[in-house]
């Protein structure tokens, strides 16, 4: 069972078309996982086991009638998960919230529906903490979701029930989404890989919370899995324009073969000089950029300018803007809110109330700052950078000391989340490990729209680094 769940997404849907592996086994072989270690993890919130064997049968059964594997989806056959903030038809969206309780989704997100028109057979939901607004997946619906690597720790948030469903085995693959790091950071705490686009990218349609005015430009979905070639399978189902995501845009897919990555120059930083990292985080970036080095690459060391201010505008949005957008939802019901998400609305609570002119003023100052870096950028095609301060922390931790310097939470993920606000797409891979043992990811950011650009750079470094290591679990 065991080898069957860690082949990669790819290796499974060649073994499926090549008649070398049957969907029913490799699904049985998945809830078999799931039930074994769920109850340690608690990554799933629902388990679509009914359905998933049912859609397996079929799908062996279609096989059987096609002559040619040709004919066949990209996924056929692949057992994936989904976040519980997107939609999947029958399944609970409930976005770990009280207030949310028992909302079933009637249909399928379009990438949703996409994923299965590609063969995808889902095995079910995964935990999110509460609304999204943390970056410890934890709720009063469903609990706590704990780390493959250390169940003391925490996968990360918002979408750590699938990073840790992804790196426990428990899935191939699957989707997340980010507004301020909640793909990356995951996929940086449990040694997986994971892909944020260019808003309008991947259609967010069927997200909750929705996609609309300054937040359609933070907030995107995207892949994840343990290898960065199946993140670009997953980015090449689930891509393309939708009429439900404001951001959509007709941009067309090209496989990252084609890029020539010898025309890429790359810059890299370890460290905004600002928010202190651990040691060994800036060691994986340096091994990341010496890895392209190494390569034919040209890298040299850039740290872009304003990055405190990004984080603050990004704040503005995500934090001040965010809370005021939640207050009609929650007021009146704040008991019934998790210890987590009240601990985020205490941090926005504490500054004055976001005013009319601050809101215009960031989104002016926005595209300001954003023209500024696109334009560096067309020097530095690619940026390589952390993900996070620090790697996996224990449930509960919210600062930490970082080469004799007080780190806060919220900082500590800032090397993520100024990209929401700026609206690059940003690729993570595993590179490296702390003194724990515990992975390091690093961050391959891209001008917009150039996703096929991150992925083929975070391929070399992916192929020299190393890549997923199996968790202890």
């Amino acid at each position: 069972m065991s080898e069957l769940v860690y082949l990669s997404l790819l290796e499974m849907a060649q073994r499926v078309r090549a008649y070398k592996l049957s969907p029913v086994e490799l699904i049985d072989a998945h809830l078999a996982r799931i039930e074994k270690l769920n109850p340690k993890l608690n990554a799933f919130v629902e388990v679509d086991s009914g359905r998933a064997r049912a859609h397996a049968k079929a799908a062996e059964a279609a096989r059987a009638k096609n002559s040619s594997a040709d004919s066949l989806g990209a996924l056929h056959g692949v057992p994936i998960s989904i976040k519980s903030s997107i939609d999947v038809a029958g399944l609970r969206t409930e976005c770990g919230s009280r207030l949310r309780r028992g909302n079933i989704a009637h249909q399928d997100a379009p990438l949703v529906a996409r994923l299965r028109a590609a063969g995808a057979i889902i095995l079910g939901n995964t935990n999110v903490p509460e609304f999204l607004m943390a970056y410890e997946t934890d709720n009063l619906l469903y609990g706590r979701t704990n780390s493959p690597w250390d169940l003391g720790r925490t996968p990360g948030g918002s979408s750590g029930g699938e990073a840790a469903a992804i790196a426990a085995g428990c899935s191939a693959g699957g989707m997340g989404s980010d507004g301020g790091g909640s793909v990356r950071i995951p996929a940086h705490y449990s040694g997986i890989c994971g892909l944020k686009p260019t808003p309008g990218r991947v259609p967010s349609t069927g997200h909750y919370p929705g996609s609309a005015g300054p937040f359609a430009q933070l907030g995107v979905v995207g892949p994840m899995a343990r290898t960065i070639r199946d993140v670009e399978r997953l980015f090449e189902v689930v891509a393309g324009p939708d009429p439900g995501d404001p951001c959509a845009a007709p941009v067309p897919l090209r496989p990252p073969s084609d890029v020539d990555t010898g025309k890429l120059r790359v810059a890299y930083f370890e460290d905004d000089g600002v928010t202190p990292v651990t040691p060994e985080t800036a060691a994986a970036v340096c091994t990341a950029a010496e890895a392209l080095r190494q390569q034919g690459f040209k890298v040299e060391h850039w740290v872009p300018s304003g990055l405190e201010r990004i984080w603050r505008l990004w704040w503005n949005l995500f934090g001040r803007a965010g809370q005021m957008a939640f207050e009609q939802t929650v007021s009146g019901r704040e008991a019934e809110l998790s210890p987590v998400l009240r601990d985020f609305r205490a941090r926005v609570a504490a500054e004055p109330p976001l005013t009319a002119g601050e809101l215009l003023n960031t989104l002016l100052e926005r595209d300001v700052i954003r023209n500024a870096i696109l334009e560096k950028m067309e020097e530095f095609s690619i940026v390589i950078c952390p993900v996070c301060a620090v790697p996996a922390f224990r449930h509960g931790e919210r600062e930490w000391i970082v080469q004799g310097r007080r780190v806060e939470y919220l900082k500590a993920m800032s090397y993520s989340q100024w990209f929401n606000l700026l609206g690059n797409p940003a690729a993570v891979v595993p590179v490296g490990k702390s003194p724990e043992g515990l992975p390091i990811g690093v961050q391959i950011v891209g001008r917009p729209w150039q996703e096929e650009e991150v992925l083929a750079v975070a391929e070399k470094i992916e192929d020299s680094c190393g890549g997923f290591r199996h968790p202890p679990i």
